[in-house]
């Protein structure tokens, strides 16, 4: 077992920040998730919304980014292991990018839930 290391624990976060980069990069449903976080950030501030629901709604986030993060490192992991179309590889990447459908569904739903009555008594 390596020792710890300050260094090392750096180079780590590096690694981290060079794994969202990648993604943002390369991954246009990042683009789809970045835009709404913003929106869901900028929304939760302007309707002053309070800490308990902030928690739900940056948990819903976390998922949402989490199941990207992993869909995407398991898509390229497929494509590593087997270059050439296979049935079972398909099926593993659609049950993966299912997993972020659900998180983003769940997500929407927290959003109708903290978001629409608020939204609904502006008008």
């Amino acid at each position: 077992m390596a020792e710890f290391s300050i260094a090392a624990r750096i180079k780590s976060i590096g690694y981290a920040l060079a794994g969202i980069a990648t993604m943002l990069r390369t991954q246009h449903n990042a683009w789809l998730h970045l835009a709404a976080t913003v929106a869901v950030v900028l929304l939760a501030f302007a309707l002053a919304v309070p800490a308990n629901e902030w928690m739900a709604l940056i948990l819903a986030i976390v998922i949402v980014w989490s199941a990207e993060a992993l869909n995407t490192a398991f898509e390229r992991l497929c494509d590593v292991a087997h270059p050439d179309f296979h049935p079972l590889v398909k099926q593993a990447k659609d049950v993966a990018a299912a997993a972020v459908l659900i998180a983003v569904t769940g997500s929407v739903a927290v959003g109708l839930l903290i978001f629409g009555p608020r939204l609904i008594a502006l008008f």
